[in-house]
């Protein structure tokens, strides 16, 4: 059985570092980390991965929730928002992407590893 690829979108690089590492130990593959939502479109269109872990804030005039609308609705990949943003409106905008699942940062590997495997098996 092939490992699960995923998609990191993140734009700071200290956390997307600590991410990759994190993914790498539980077993994942990366197929690639955007820090824009057109890097992240691209890189869905060209690497076509299992899953997307997406920041909410990113650089560029797209978020985080408009670029998971565009690959859940273009894609059908299953993405699950991994975000320090916990205000309500936030959350409440988010939760109208219908998302695979949603963690909060600072989160432990055992979060990241049951996020990812619920949205899995959703899809």
């Amino acid at each position: 059985m092939s490992k699960v690829s995923i998609l990191l979108v993140e734009d700071d690089n200290v956390l997307a570092k600590i991410a990759e590492t994190r993914l790498q130990s539980l077993g994942y593959d990366m197929c690639g980390r955007a820090t824009t939502a057109a890097e992240a479109m691209e890189m869905v269109v060209n690497n076509k991965p299992d899953l997307v872990l997406m920041d909410i804030t990113l650089k560029g005039n797209v978020d985080g929730i408009d670029a998971a609308n565009m690959i859940k609705n273009g894609f059908f990949i299953p993405v699950v928002y991994c975000t320090s943003h916990s205000d309500d409106a936030v959350l409440e905008r988010a939760k109208t992407t219908h998302p695979d699942g949603f963690i909060t940062k600072p989160y432990t590997d055992t979060n990241l590893r049951v996020a990812i495997e619920l949205a899995l098996k959703k899809k």
